[in-house]
């Protein structure tokens, strides 16, 4: 590999690990403290010590502590290194999937907030308001960007599956919420119809087999109930990478081309 590019990639992994690191930020005070997400230093959720800035390194603190917080000794959530080591491989993926483009820092931007709302959900029951706003600038930002996904199939997929999802929650107590509601009609305006359509579908495949999972192995969530939101996210994802491959693939595949 040319050095340059090697370089170029290193970047782009560091500046990944360093917005995992904000996502963890966000996951840990939006859900409690809102838009006060710099109002207060990190500290241990079980001694309440503010942590070094040394120990607030991505990944390597983590390593380096072993896993345990420097004042009481306390377990650290292996989550928090996995989001920075997640968030840094969608920057490198972003990166070479589109080139260095926009459309790669909106792709990043993209999934380091659907990975934001994959764990805020999954943790909560809840998706953030502000991160679904997040998502829809994203989707404003990419008419310009992605001009191959026309305004008229962007407002289409603003309605296509959040209207059906709002009549199915209005008619079915709790088969949606509106978080989830939300979040699909922002991915909608940034997909398109056609796309959110799949991402949609492709969430209630990766949901619909967890659910039987869950009743195979006889567990049972502690909420009583599943959330969709993280499996509503990862559609949304593969849909904005690979959605018209996808879409293609299908269509040629059952002869409709």
């Amino acid at each position: 590999m040319n050095v340059n590019i090697l370089l170029v990639f290193t970047f782009i992994f560091i500046f990944g690990l360093c917005v995992g690191s904000f996502i963890n930020v966000i996951i840990s005070r939006l859900p409690e403290k809102g838009a006060l997400l710099a109002k207060k230093r990190s500290c241990c959720p079980f001694c309440g010590n503010p942590i070094k800035a040394f120990d607030l390194i991505p990944i390597i603190s983590f390593l380096v502590l072993k896993g345990k917080c420097r004042s009481c000794n306390a377990d650290i959530s292996p989550l928090y290194p996995a989001v920075e080591l997640l968030c840094a491989l969608f920057a490198i993926f972003s990166l070479w999937f589109f080139g260095p483009e926009l459309k790669a820092l909106i792709a990043f931007g993209v999934t380091a907030v659907l990975l934001a709302i994959t764990v805020i959900d999954f943790n909560t029951s809840e998706i953030p308001d502000s991160l679904v706003i997040s998502i829809g600038i994203f989707a404003v930002a990419s008419i310009w960007i992605f001009p191959e996904v026309g305004i008229i199939d962007r407002l289409i997929g603003l309605t296509a599956v959040s209207i059906p999802m709002l009549i199915i929650a209005l008619i079915v107590n709790g088969a949606f919420g509106g978080g989830d509601i939300k979040l699909m009609a922002a991915g909608g305006f940034l997909l398109g119809w056609q796309s959110v359509i799949l991402a949609f579908f492709l969430a209630l495949l990766t949901g619909g087999s967890y659910a039987i999972f869950l009743m195979i192995t006889k567990r049972r969530d502690k909420k009583g109930f599943m959330v969709f939101g993280p499996a509503l996210c990862l559609g949304i994802a593969i849909s904005f990478f690979f959605g018209n491959e996808i879409i293609s693939w299908y269509l040629q595949t059952f002869m409709l081309l």
